[in-house]
Order: structure tokens, then sequence, then C-alpha cells
């Protein structure tokens, strides 16, 4: 298959398999999808709800359907003639369950001596691996030893050949492996995780001979022809990227490469022969642009009243950072400082190195220039630690030293932790900018910097990946969408929000923002999602309670407020008030974001159910089921001519993303270029338009404002044309709206003419012509 046009995201999981996957074929092929992009199909953890913890690499998961179920399901694409994008993760193996995982049930069955010791990122330095499973250390008591089995309640584990006789205890000190208490598993654990996840076991993908076992499955099926193109799940924590990435473009040389690369605000991805990231960078422009910059001033002041302190950003980041580097990951600190023996404090200069870097990791000539920025601040802040961190950063900036290559593994961890699962939840300034990828310090985007930033991914990275919602979002687009609108009403904001926080008081008020954003953002939705979420965003804050120790006395507290939230008549109708005033603007950023994503350079993605209006928070809530005949049947109504109004039913938004895609995958000549298309009059700062060489998209921002003024008055735009023609001549070129069949020329077109019927427009020419 070609190199997709737009590609959906299906999460393909024990409850909707492969089969219940192919029964969509129909309905994305006529959404206007190019590709199914799917989340990972090899053998998952039993049970698991992502598949992003696989236990067998050598076979399609039987939990989704298997083999068979597979190829069912390529052959339902091919026939609706539909490519198949699929997800891999590299980085990490589920150890969870470690029955179901044959190489390490062998490796803890025979330690180092193990066929698959080399699979695995184990400092063997330690004579035992850690397994930290236990309630805490004094449950060997409940061991048992059953059918050749160490058995720990329903937890199962292999007896090396030789050490079964014995009691339990006796049998558990002869093993290759030490089971101890869950806590001890930060401080102690001896082989590499993800993140901080114990039951994901780092995977040693650099051995050649570990990456065709691990790879051998899924280069089957692509040079079977079943597989067009793999997203490579979290490259930043392999021990060699660029050397991984080179080994699989080579063994898949013609398919579409994209990969989770988390890129900060100003960092470029390097020339990597790859078609471009997953497209969160892409998402902060396309989200931004419909945020009002000119509401920073009023949260900043409300953000400094709730909280009684003016929060910095780069404090707190640093503060979150480095309190993951000190709490998550100490075992990673001290295998690093080993590497540096009799360097007194390295762990410390570590830690202080890894909190300042200001990327996710490091690589090549940007990687020095980013170790020297992180020095630097590391000794502002411990002048102490200076011979420390210049020791430190000189073995750091040798790219074969083991020193710098694992230094690399462990920031892209601090900064995950620190900042998209710390900081995010602890900085409530505005929420809808706390996103993955983002950068919530910077209030919005503005519109040239969102044509720049969309020229240069023409120019660099036309093929990678742009998302608005993903299976990894804190919240969905229409959500942050909505939550927009409050940047345009600070003050009426900050009105209501006073009004109800002293109806239903919590005792973190920075919190208690987050909450309230939350609610505003998602109303209405069920008791039960907003007490997970809250309970779930609190521990994460790690302020008020946490995940290693809750709080019960504040938990009550918060779940008292998710309760008066909808017990208490009269705040129930207030935030029902509130939330109904600002629905319609959010439906209008909602709309413009989505076209902005959907027609600017890059190759779209829709999350699943995303073509409706979909308000769903951070996983599990946004892997809810969706009711596809529900948009089945909507998609149909269109087809026959229905023009829907913009309204609660989310059938405009559907309309917009399927005339959008389908016009990507039908006319892709329209879509060759990017330049910006102004727009001149009174509102022209409310439009953001631009030209793909013959697709014009213009769409609506800061619909309050605008409504403000009294509407687009004499605001108009140029479009593309021959100059020499009259503005106004017959000659002139003519375009079509796809949304409404309208057809406009003339040189100028007034906005309000546009823009009439939905706050959205996707202007075709007969004549494209390549923008520069």
């Amino acid at each position: 298959m070609a190199t997709p046009t737009g590609t959906y995201r299906v999460q393909i999981r024990p409850d909707f398999t492969f089969d219940d996957t192919a029964a969509l074929a129909g309905y994305l092929s006529d959404v206007g999808a190019s590709h199914l992009y799917s989340a990972p199909l090899l053998t998952a953890a039993p049970g698991s709800a992502h598949n992003y913890d696989v236990v067998d690499h050598r076979e399609a998961n039987p939990q989704l359907g298997g083999e068979a179920g597979r190829q069912r399901l390529v052959t339902a694409l091919r026939a609706a003639k539909l490519g198949f994008v699929v997800d891999i993760v590299p980085n990490h193996a589920g150890i969870a369950v470690p029955s179901a995982n044959p190489a390490w049930w062998d490796v803890l069955r025979n330690g180092r001596s193990s066929a698959y010791a080399g699979w695995f990122d184990i400092d063997w330095s330690r004579d035992r691996i850690l397994v930290p499973v236990l309630g805490h250390d004094g449950d060997l008591d409940v061991l048992r030893v059953e059918d050749g089995e160490l058995r720990y309640y329903e937890h199962r584990y292999p007896i090396a050949p030789g050490t079964g006789a014995g009691t339990p205890r006796e049998v558990h000190a002869r093993q290759h492996y030490e089971l101890v208490g869950w806590k001890r598993g930060d401080g102690e654990l001896n082989y590499r995780r993800f993140f901080a996840v114990s039951d994901l076991a780092g995977l040693r993908v650099e051995d050649p001979a570990v990456f065709d076992a691990t790879h051998a499955e899924v280069l089957r099926w692509v040079a079977a022809g079943d597989v067009d193109g793999i997203r490579v799940d979290h490259p930043d924590g392999l021990r060699d990227p660029v050397g991984y990435l080179a080994r699989l473009r080579d063994a898949a040389p013609g398919v579409w490469l994209v990969i989770e690369k988390i890129l900060e605000y100003g960092e470029d991805l390097p020339a990597w022969p790859v078609d471009g990231t997953t497209g969160y960078d892409a998402l902060r422009e396309a989200g931004g642009v419909f945020v009002d910059p000119a509401g920073e001033r009023a949260f900043s002041a409300l953000d400094a009243a709730l909280t009684g302190v003016a929060v910095s950003w780069p404090e707190l980041t640093h503060a979150c950072k480095l309190e993951a580097a000190q709490r998550m990951f100490p075992t990673e600190l001290h295998r690093l400082a080993a590497l540096a023996p009799g360097l007194p404090d390295a762990a410390a200069g570590l830690a202080e190195l890894a909190a300042n870097f200001p990327v996710y990791r490091s690589y090549g000539a940007d990687g020095l220039r980013h170790l020297a920025r992180a020095r630097s601040e590391a000794g502002r802040r411990r002048p102490d630690l200076i011979p420390t961190l210049d020791a430190l950063t000189a073995r750091l900036r040798e790219p074969s030293d083991e020193l710098g290559q694992r230094f690399s593994q462990l920031t892209g961890a601090v900064m995950a932790k620190g900042v998209e699962d710390t900081a995010y939840y602890r900085w409530t300034r505005f929420v809808a900018l706390n996103e993955v990828g983002g950068a919530p310090e910077r209030f919005g985007v503005g519109v040239g910097e969102f044509h720049a930033a969309a020229a240069r991914r023409q120019r660099n990275w036309p093929r990678g990946m742009t998302a608005l919602s993903t299976h990894d979002t804190k919240r969905s687009e229409d959500v942050r969408a909505r939550l927009a609108v409050l940047a345009e009403v600070p003050d009426r904001w900050a009105r209501v929000l006073a009004s109800w926080t002293a109806a239903a008081p919590l005792p973190d008020p920075s919190f208690a923002h987050l909450l309230w954003q939350t609610v505003v953002g998602a109303w209405p939705l069920t008791r039960e999602r907003l007490h997970a979420y809250v309970e779930k965003a609190a521990r994460e804050a790690s302020v008020s309670t946490s995940w290693v120790s809750p709080s019960s006395a504040f938990e009550e507290a918060l779940h008292t407020v998710v309760d008066q939230i909808f017990d208490d008549p009269a705040l129930t109708a207030s935030v029902s008030t509130f939330a109904a005033e600002i629905t319609p603007a959010g439906w209008s950023n909602s709309l413009g974001q989505k076209l902005v994503q959907l027609a600017m350079p890059g190759l779209p993605d829709v999350y699943q159910g995303t073509e409706l209006w979909d308000y769903s928070l951070v996983d599990p809530d946004n892997r809810r089921p969706v009711d596809f005949a529900a948009r089945a049947a909507l998609l149909a109504r269109l087809d026959g001519g229905w023009e829907p109004p913009v309204d609660e039913t989310g059938a405009a938004k559907l309309l917009v993303v399927s005339r959008t895609l389908r016009l990507r995958r039908d006319r892709p000549d329209l879509f060759a270029g990017y330049r910006q298309v102004p727009a001149f009059g009174p509102a022209a700062d409310h439009v953001v338009a631009f030209d793909r060489g013959g697709a014009l998209a213009v769409a609506t921002r800061l619909p309050v404002g605008l409504s403000l003024r009294g509407g687009w008055g004499e605001t108009y735009l140029t479009l593309p044309g021959n100059s020499s023609v009259p503005d106004d001549s017959a000659s002139s070129r003519r375009f079509t709206d796809s949304f409404t069949g309208r057809v406009y020329s003339g040189r100028r077109v007034p906005v309000s003419s546009l823009l009439d019927r939905y706050p959205v427009a996707l202007l075709t020419s007969a004549e494209p012509v390549v923008a520069p």
C-alpha cells in the first residue's frame, strides 16, 4: 500500500479483537482513512488492556484471536483497500506474570546461565534478580511449593533444577531471584525497567540476536505484505536509538516508519531514517493556535491568588524531576554511579544533571549543547557539586562511554515521570496546555508561529504523523478545545471558580483548580469517571496524596467534593449552566483544530471515536468502548445529503473529519505544498488559513472574542489565483467548499460568507497550484 494519507487508531485488545476490528474495515474506508493504525499485536500479558506489555514475540496475541484472527483482519482491510500500520514495543517486555513470558521464566529459572540472560538489561553484580512483589519482606512465610513451582498467592515462579528440596523459605533462598517487598523495587532493583514500572523489564535490542528474535514475527508480516507501516514505541528508552532505527529501516525498507519521540519546545528531530514522529509536536501547534495568549496574565494572577505563591514553571519542573530521579530511580542512579567509582557524590551529581537536562535525551552534537546547559544549571543550583559535575560531564561527552549511554536512558525517564506525570498535575494554571509534548509555560501559539512551524514541517517531515488525541494524551482534543474558551473569559471563570470552591472546598487549592477545570472540560460526565480520574490525578501530583503513601483523609475530602458536584442541586445547576455557556465556542474550537490537524503538513491520525465529540480524560478513561454503529449511521446520513447543525450530536465534526480525510486520500495532489493565506480586516486575527496547493483550510479561532466584536465585519481572504486577473473577474479560479458544496469565485472572499454555516471551510480548486 502507498504511504498513508490518513490513519485511524484502534485499540485492539481482548475485549475488542481482530475480528471486531475487521468488522470496522468498511466504516474506516467510508470515513476516509487510508490505513488502520493498531495497538501492539504480539502476545501480551494475560488480560492486558493495552498490549504494551508483550510477553512473547513469536506470535500474534491469542487473546486477540491469534494468527488466524490476524489474517482475517488483513483480508478484511485489503478488501476495503485499507493499509495496516502496527505498533511495536522494542524497549521492554511484560514480566508481571512470569509464566506467560518464556524468556523471563527461563532467566528466573537458570539465572545468568539462561540462553535468554542477554535479552534483558540485568545488573548481574547482584547475585539474584530482585522481584518486588511481596506485600512486605515478611510475607515469605506464606510461600508454598506446588507442582514444581514456588507460589506466592496467585503468583508463580520457577524452581531451578536440583533446588526444590526443603521448606519454601529454603527453596526460595536457593533461587536465582529474590522475592522482596514491593516498595524495595525503586531503590534496589537490578534490571532496567520502563520508567518506574517494575512489571516491564528492559530489553537489550542493541544486541543483533535480541533484535532478530524480538522482531522476526513483525518483519515476517512486513515481508508477506500484511503490514505497511510501523510505529515504534518509546525509542528514547533504548541504549542506541539511532542504531536501532537504522537496523529496523534496513530490515523493512519499504514501510512507513514513525516513532513516539517527544520533542520539547524548539527541539528538532534529528535526520534519522524515519518518516517522522507520532505528532505530539503537531498537537501542541494545532491546539495551541486556538488558545488566546491574552489570557495568560489573568490566569497567572488567578493561580497566584489560589496558591498564595507565584509558581515558576522552570523551578517546578526542576523540583519534580529531581524528586523523580531521587525517589523513583535511585536504583538507576546507583547503577550509574557505580560506573564512576571513586567519584564523590556521583549519584547526587547525576540526579542534578538529569533534573536540569532540557530535553528527553541526548543525541549527537545537539546532545552536547543540552549537556552543557544542564551542567551550567546544575552548577548554579549546587555549587558544592561542581567538581563532581565537571568530572561527570567529561565522561558524558564521550558517546562510547557506557555511563553516557545509560545516562541518556535515565534522562528520558526522569523527564517523563517528573514532568508529564507529576508537574502536569501540580501546575494547574491552565490545564488545556498540560499535554504530552506540550509547553505549558507558553500560553498558546501565535498565528505566525503556527504557520512557521507548519511550513517547517512541510519542508523537513512531510510524512510524519500529526495527532490531537492518542491513547496517552492527558485529555482528549475536545476537552482541551472547550477549556481553551476559558482563556477568552478569564474574569468570568475566576468568579464561577470562586463560588464553586466556596461551596465545595478542598484543602489543596492548586489541585482544586485542576479538578474544576476537568469538570468543566468534560461535562457532563458520570460520577464514577470523575471519582476515578481525580484519585489518579491527585496521586500523580504527589502533593496531598500519592501512589506510595495514599492519604485517606485527603482522598476522602476529594471524593466528598466529587459527590457534592452531583448531589448538591445548586452546584450541579451552576456547573451545567456554565458548561452550557462555553460549549458552543468549544465546538467551534474543536472543529477548527480538527480541520487544521487533518489538513496541515504531515499525515493525520484520528484516534478511535474522536470523529464525534469525545470528552475523555487520561487512560483508562480514553480507552472506553466506542459506539461505531452510531457513527456509521450518522455518516450514512451525511452521505445522503444531510447538512448537520453544530450541536451535541457531533455530526458536524464527523462531516469535517470524513470530508477532509477523503479529500486527502482521493486528491493527494491538492496537499503537496504549504503557504499561509492571510486575512485582512477588523477580525483578521480570528482567522487561521492556509493553502496546501489547491486545498485551502480556513478556521475560526478565538470565537468568544469574535462574537464580542460583532462578527467578521469586512474581514476577507485573498484566494490564490492568477495575479493578472481582476479580483472579481469571472475568469478567476473557482473554489468549492467540501463541507457545504458552495462555490466561491473572485480573488477577495468575505470570511462572513465562507464561515456563515460552519466555523470552518475546506476549499478546493479544479486547478491546483502547488504552494511553495
